[in-house]
């Protein structure tokens, strides 16, 4: 009891210092009731309160059947429901509480209709994620939605008014010249970013097969887009990067 309440305190204070005055009381209530039924750490990233509710996210869900001592968890895709063509794709997954447990089922689908734009491309891991969470959830009881299974409620960021005072720069593989180039490598920097899969992520941002087929307006909106993200939200940034294959091509 009291590790739970020293638990509770602690979500709290890091909850306030994260969403500040969007948290009222009905939302404090909710978190201390998650904490204690599930033990989940908002400082560990196990929680996000999004549009004014709390989502539990994969890791605070693989941390759960950990500490529970999950027996096992098996993904498999339904063949009948997946067309990799057009990015789309289904799959099952069983969560195995002990070893005489039959398993608790969850299904999972994404295509590029109903994921985010910022992982799009990614459609087949973000299946496979949705399918592991919802199983996790039934066979632990969770009544709140995964980040993971949120869909598409975004669009690309346009250019910057700031951006587009920059003076022009030639288009023959030079994409944002020395000053776009610059801000780019100077985030990477400042938050500790891993270039080769920020590269990655700006190619597909971008929509194109390498960087240097990228427009200048595409990169500055990357670069705009990327500076926000790392300010507001570092932790998920990185889960959207670490969803990159370090080999995949991008090259500035």
């Amino acid at each position: 009891m009291i590790a739970t309440r020293s638990l509770i305190r602690q979500n709290k204070r890091y909850a306030k210092l994260r969403w500040g005055s969007v948290l009222g009381r009905i939302a404090f209530s909710a978190l201390a009731n998650f904490t204690e039924t599930f033990r989940f750490s908002v400082a560990n990233g196990d929680l996000l309160f999004l549009e004014s509710g709390w989502y539990v996210t994969h890791s605070g869900l693989m941390s759960l059947a950990r500490r529970k001592r999950c027996a096992g968890i098996s993904v498999q895709p339904v063949q009948p429901f997946c067309d990799p063509s057009a990015q789309r794709w289904a799959f099952e997954a069983k969560v195995y509480r002990s070893r005489a447990c039959r398993g608790f089922v969850g299904f999972g689908d994404a295509d590029p209709s109903n994921v985010s734009f910022l992982v799009q491309g990614a459609e087949m891991r973000v299946a496979e994620t949705r399918a592991v969470n919802r199983a996790l959830r039934k066979a632990y009881g969770i009544g709140i939605c995964s980040v993971e299974e949120i869909g598409s409620r975004a669009e690309p960021l346009t250019s910057s008014p700031q951006s587009k005072k920059l003076p022009p720069q030639p288009t023959n593989g030079n994409y944002g010249g020395r000053t776009v180039r610059d801000h780019l490598c100077q985030l990477i920097r400042q938050h500790q970013l891993d270039a080769t899969l920020v590269k990655s992520y700006a190619t597909d941002f971008c929509g194109v097969k390498t960087l240097r087929e990228a427009t200048r307006e595409q990169v500055e909106s990357f670069v705009a887009h990327l500076a926000d993200w790392a300010s507001k939200d570092r932790d998920a940034l990185l889960c959207q990067l670490n969803s990159y294959p370090n080999g995949k091509e991008g090259a500035a």
